[in-house]
């Protein structure tokens, strides 16, 4: 037994059959193409938290990562990784085992029948392998690569679930708005559809101009049923995403026009997301993970060395079986190396080469996504708010133009039709402007989360 700490000092000091890592190179940009914006912080530097300015979604976003089901499986399955790089691990060491065991056995023999008792107990080692080529060794690294793997698939399925939250949190805020300025024009067009009805019994207008009052009516009060069976859809979703129902009122929300909803962000360079991405640093992970079972599957050529061994004591009498006279040993060593497998191990070392390579493709691909998804969300910041701008200048103009419109009509110097092109103009340029700021919200946060951020 004393030479088992030589043994082990052995087992860990042998040799690596696998490649050296290098990182893949990134197939991206060294930098982005939209100017950097003055002032902001980088988003791997903002939680979440201090990222949100609406109180409301703040409060979503708390009780999503809290009670989500889905959060919650991907939490289990770090769980799982964990306990199977455990059991993967502990196959390095040796498995220790404690025995006891009292047997009688009755033998016949010519002068008459024989009774005897053996008493034994043993502590003991069965089939150790001495991993001196690190076959246990990159197995043992490829589960935890895997458990690495598995905790930031669960950190991206975080920042996923985050966004999810806002974006549809956005898109309820941006329906409860459109859903107040049909409302708001329904009452409006109801009321000059009465005017033209009287205008009509007076004999001072034909019925056209009363249908064309009616037309503009029935166009606000589908928008508005349109918004309203939207909205509530998305209220359902997000009663899904953050759990279950909220306890209590929930706090005031702020609306999408409002400068405060972000903290201002900066972008850094692009390197940056081969660090700061969780599923890039997953695709890394598997990578790592992959790389390790080339080295496993090579270790296959060489021989497989196994250790066995066992002491303690014997003996025919209880009362004697812990006496120096009775104490027992044995080891053994056994090594075995298949000589004709028709080609299984080269099979094997050839699969866990293509697995590598295909695990180098999805890296470079996760990179470069990633690059894309900032780069949308840079252009987006930028030229979504050039819309918002020009659509805040093509709303005024409309308002304009339906006022003018109303009063040529009144002073019977066009027909009701004027009106009803302005009208309907302005109705369409006020919600395009609410959706176009909806959308700015939505880039944010995909920007946000493609930059890395989302850290509590």
């Amino acid at each position: 037994m004393r030479g088992w700490p030589l043994l082990i000092t052995l087992l860990l000091g042998g040799c690596n059959l696998a490649p050296t890592y290098e990182r893949p190179a990134a197939p991206i940009y060294s930098a982005y193409s939209e100017p950097q914006a003055a002032g902001g912080r980088l988003a791997t530097d903002v939680s979440w938290r201090n990222f949100f300015g609406d109180p409301q979604l703040k409060a979503d976003i708390a009780a999503a990562l809290q009670n989500n089901r889905d959060l919650a499986q991907a939490t289990a399955r770090i769980e799982q990784a964990r306990a199977q790089y455990r059991i993967q691990n502990a196959q390095r060491l040796p498995q220790v085992d404690i025995s006891a065991s009292a047997a009688q056995a009755r033998t016949p023999t010519p002068a008459g029948a024989v009774t005897s008792d053996l008493y034994t107990a043993q502590i003991g080692v069965t089939a150790f392998e001495l991993d001196f080529w690190g076959r246990l060794a990159n197995l043992s690294e490829a589960a935890r690569r895997q458990y690495l793997a598995t905790v930031e698939a669960q950190r991206a399925f975080e920042l996923a679930l985050i966004a999810n939250v806002a974006s549809v949190y956005y898109a309820i805020r941006s329906g409860e708005e459109g859903i107040d300025l049909s409302e708001r024009t329904v009452v409006i067009r109801r009321h000059a559809q009465e005017i033209a009805r009287q205008r009509l019994d007076a004999g001072v207008t034909s019925t056209v101009d009363f249908d064309q009052a009616s037309v503009l009516v029935t166009q606000a009060e589908t928008q508005l049923a349109d918004l309203q069976r939207t909205t509530e859809q998305q209220r359902n979703l997000l009663l899904v995403l953050v759990g279950g129902p909220m306890a209590g009122p929930p706090p005031p929300g702020r609306g999408i026009a409002d400068s405060g909803q972000f903290a201002a962000l900066v972008p850094g360079l692009p390197s940056s997301l081969l660090v700061n991405r969780p599923d890039v640093l997953a695709a890394e992970e598997q990578l790592r993970g992959a790389n390790a079972n080339i080295g496993a599957a090579r270790a296959t050529y060489l021989p497989f060395i196994a250790l066995t061994g066992s002491a303690g004591y014997i003996s025919p009498e209880l009362s004697s079986l812990f006496v120096g006279s009775s104490h027992a040993w044995s080891y053994a060593a056994a090594a075995a190396l298949p000589l004709f497998d028709f080609g299984r191990r080269r099979a094997l070392v050839a699969q866990t080469r293509a697995r590598r390579d295909e695990l180098v493709a999805n890296y470079q691909r996760t990179v470069q996504e990633a690059f894309r998804e900032v780069s949308d969300g840079l252009v987006g910041r930028r030229r979504l708010q050039e819309q918002i701008e020009a659509q805040e200048r093509a709303v005024a103009v409309q308002r304009d133009l339906a006022d003018t419109a109303e009063l040529r009509y009144a002073s019977g110097i066009s027909v009701y039709l004027e009106v009803l092109d302005a009208e309907r103009n302005l109705f369409t340029a006020e919600q395009q402007l609410i959706l176009l700021r909806a959308a700015a919200l939505q880039n944010g946060v995909a920007l946000y989360i493609a930059l890395g951020g989302g850290a509590a």
